[in-house]
């Protein structure tokens, strides 16, 4: 999505605002059915919002399950149109010319997350997507925000830490990784050359949250979450792997899926 279309900065910000806040391929596929490329002019808020109430009227979703995004304060009646409506105010307030100035990672996420309804977590989501795309490109173990998946993953992986930071634990798993592979003896299949980062721990975390709620319940984590809330469900055909190009390992990647294409 950030790589297909015209890759200025107004129309890569907008297009990552709008496909996060939502989150759900399906919806992102049927605003490109029905206006085309997606993009800084051709965002409306009345025509996006009006076909998305026609796929709520069909009793279809607009939004994934895989996290609550809160409903920013607009006073549209549909939580829908309200971030709509966000993703206007925040193009309308500069935040394409903010992003492209910032100075570090850090400095982009307090940026997004001084509008409204965007908390610290969503605000760190946005900022590495941001960070994948062409706009900006900083240093992904600059810092990193635990969600609450994170710090309850934490939390049944450590649970004598005696009060350290989330934020340290994985600061300390990235870089001690090839240290604990050593000691622990494990092959560890990385991203075709391509080390953990701080994101990647934090989402590692949160996945291991998850996993222990079914495979090890008596585990307690943060929250006392319990249950699953969304089943992986195939859909299609799997998608051919694509990275940001400025990483520099989509070429092994292609490499390694031919190999294993030909052993198959």
């Amino acid at each position: 999505m950030a790589y297909t279309g015209p890759q200025n900065a107004d129309d890569v910000v907008l297009r990552v605002l709008l496909f996060r806040f939502f989150n759900k391929p399906s919806t992102w596929e049927t605003l490109e059915s029905q206006f085309g490329e997606v993009t800084a002019a051709s965002f409306d808020v009345e025509q996006f919002s009006g076909a998305l109430d026609r796929l709520l009227a069909r009793g279809e979703r607009v939004y994934s399950a895989a996290y609550i995004i809160p409903p920013p304060p607009f006073g549209a009646a549909r939580k829908h149109r309200n971030h709509l409506l966000l993703v206007e105010h925040m193009m309308r307030s500069g935040v394409v010319a903010q992003v492209a100035a910032a100075k570090s990672l850090r400095e982009v996420f307090e940026t997004i997350l001084s509008f409204p309804s965007l908390g610290p977590f969503l605000a760190y989501q946005l900022a590495i997507d941001l960070n994948y795309t062409t706009v900006i490109d900083f240093d992904e173990n600059d810092f990193v925000v635990p969600g609450p998946g994170a710090r309850s993953g934490i939390a049944k992986c450590f649970p004598d830490l005696d009060g350290a930071p989330a934020e340290d634990v994985i600061r300390w798993m990235v870089e001690t990784q090839e240290e604990q592979f050593v000691h622990n003896d494990i092959q560890f299949d990385d991203l075709f050359g391509r080390s953990l980062t701080l994101i990647d721990c934090q989402n590692l975390f949160c996945e291991t949250d998850k996993y222990a709620r079914v495979m090890h319940p008596q585990i307690r984590g943060i929250g006392n979450r319990s249950r699953i809330k969304q089943q992986f469900s195939p859909h299609g055909l799997p998608a051919t792997p694509f990275f940001p190009p400025k990483w520099g390992i989509n070429g092994r990647a292609s490499a390694r899926l031919s190999q294993h294409a030909l052993i198959v």
